[in-house]
């Protein structure tokens, strides 16, 4: 029931009440003998008694007026304003899922005092900041596939950029689907799940056919092992007419304008034409935009933004991909994967490279911007749950690696995550999360029917009390040279194996060491924390 049917509804009862109360008594009071109290103060007080007395009346006509004026005046503040997304019985509340892909948390937001994101800031600033949120793999269509299936990549079997999960589980459902099921149009402009391996059956409106060019490729040899140890590229498979990729790997694409020509603009474009179409439906609409993914590409405009020479190196800058001293050789492939492929990078490089990938994110921003501002000015914002993620982590010299692909250190597996809830509170959270935990949080939040099959914990709970007890920890996986690593991070500690330890183990304190210089797994005094660590690994599901 509407809320101004529930006021007319209560004023209709109260009335009632009042006119059978009037009628009752609409005779004239015979007045009886007056009879005498005794005021606290010692003073008498002469009263007036009849059939009912005054006070009588009071308790049976003036009070149901004082409490219909209350009850009024209650359900018109509780119309006039947003209704929480905790409250029940819940509406049909929309959901907007913006990614950005190869997005590391390097945001205004989360602590860089350089990057401008002021679209993002706000929109963090006005629902709960997920400061430890991790993908499930340090790449795009593994990562992708899990949270939308809600599923680990051990269940899904995918673990490159190659495989398109309904090969191998044409049942799943996933994500959006589930929403469509549910009554929901979904919606999709721009890179969701991977590019070329769509899933079409997910949405309403905007799916794409998967591109039998890219599911038709040999696995990755890089990930079989089958490859040379040099070549990490994640992508590469014989093909007789496609170009080096490390030809044009250092690429640097200034834009003319604000942007328009390219596929970005264009994709938030399209997202303010379908909140225009379907704003007055229950929707599911995903905008995922490409940057700031090599090759960085920006507007002039946003490059002006950086000064370079203010651009900090990492501490663990190195001019070329390698492990540190202590570590296992395979936690830093020998080649990098997106920029400066097969070749250095000076330091004046690296600079150069940084503030173009600022750059940009700052572009990602800006459309991240013209989106919400149509969703506000269609007066959605108050029936419209709003999610920010990226899809993983990025290395921007850290270790001289200068991509995400088969690294489980903090820099690649962490992500940015902001839910924005109706009626919901601004704040943040520390509590580690894992980036499938959404597809159980976003049912949850518009009051669906729990599905069966997924993992993951509703983060409804971190949304209500961003302190509250949660024991959870955040799984990682990779595939490399034949070798299977996995990564599990609590609050407290990061821990990654190589083939169950055989090729090296690493224990991380992120307390003491937030760029991850120092492996403890071999240090006697750790060996507890390594055993508590392995435990929790064995909790990672391992088959569909």
């Amino acid at each position: 029931m509407s809320a101004a049917a529930t006021i007319n509804s209560s004023l209709r009862t109260c009335f009632a009440i009042i006119l059978e109360l009037l009628a009752e008594h609409s005779q004239p009071f015979p007045l009886n003998h007056s009879t005498s109290a005794l005021h606290l103060s010692g003073d008498r007080e002469t009263r007036i008694t009849g059939s009912i007395t005054m006070r009588h009346l009071f308790a049976r006509v003036a009070l149901p007026l004082g409490l219909l004026a209350l009850l009024s005046c209650s359900l018109l503040f509780s119309a006039s304003r947003p209704q929480s997304v905790f409250a029940t019985p819940r509406p049909k509340y929309n959901v907007l899922f913006i990614i950005s892909d190869d997005l590391r948390p390097e945001l205004g937001s989360y602590g860089n005092p350089i990057v401008k994101t002021p679209n993002i800031d706000c929109l963090a600033a006005s629902g709960t900041r997920f400061n430890r949120a991790y993908a499930q793999f340090p790449l795009c269509n593994p990562s992708r596939t899990s949270l939308f299936n809600g599923r680990y990549p051990t269940q899904t079997g995918v673990m490159d950029n190659n495989t398109y999960f309904r090969t191998k589980h044409p049942d799943y459902v996933t994500l959006p689907q589930y929403f469509q099921k549910n009554g929901y149009a979904t919606l999709r402009t721009g890179k969701i799940f991977h590019g070329g391996i769509d899933d079409q059956v997910s949405w309403t409106e905007g799916g794409e056919p998967v591109d039998p060019a890219i599911v038709n490729r040999p696995p990755s040899p890089v990930a079989s092992g089958q490859g040379a140890r040099e070549v990490d590229d994640p992508d590469v498979a014989p093909q007789p007419n496609r170009p080096a990729r490390a030809s044009t790997s250092d690429r640097i694409v200034v834009l003319e304008g604000d942007g328009e020509s390219h596929g970005d603009y264009k994709i938030a474009t399209r997202a303010i034409d379908f909140l225009d179409r379907y704003k007055d439906k229950p929707f599911f609409l995903a905008v995922g935009f490409n940057k700031p993914h090599s090759p960085p590409t920006a507007p002039k405009k946003f490059f002006e933004l950086y000064d370079v020479n203010k651009i900090m190196l990492p501490p663990d800058f190195n001019t070329h991909p390698q492990a540190p001293p202590g570590f296992p050789d395979i936690s830093i492939p020998h080649r990098n994967a997106d920029l400066f492929i097969g070749r250095d990078a000076s330091p004046a490089e690296a600079r150069e490279m940084i503030r173009a990938y600022y750059a940009s994110t700052s572009f990602v921003d800006a459309q991240v911007g013209r989106v919400l501002d149509e969703l506000d000015k269609l007066n959605l914002r108050d029936k419209t749950i709003i999610v920010f993620w990226g899809d993983h982590g990025y290395h921007l010299g850290e270790k001289g690696k200068w991509s995400k692909a088969y690294s489980l250190y903090e820099v690649a597996t962490r992500v940015p995550l902001i839910i924005d809830v109706p009626g919901g509170k601004t704040q943040v959270t520390e509590r580690t999360v894992e980036s499938l935990d959404l597809y159980q949080t976003l049912v949850d939040l518009c009051g669906l029917p729990r599905p069966q099959g997924i993992e993951g914990h509703s983060l409804v709970p971190l949304l209500r009390n961003p302190k509250a007890s949660w024991t959870y920890p955040a799984f990682a996986v990779v595939q490399f040279q034949g070798k299977f690593g996995e990564s599990v991070r609590t609050e407290r500690w990061h821990y990654v194996e190589w083939d169950e330890g055989r090729a090296g183990a690493m224990l991380l304190d992120p307390l003491t060491d937030p760029h991850e210089l120092k492996n403890l797994a071999s240090d006697p005094d750790r060996s507890p924390t390594v055993q508590e660590m392995k435990s929790l690994l064995k909790q990672l599901p391992t088959t569909p």
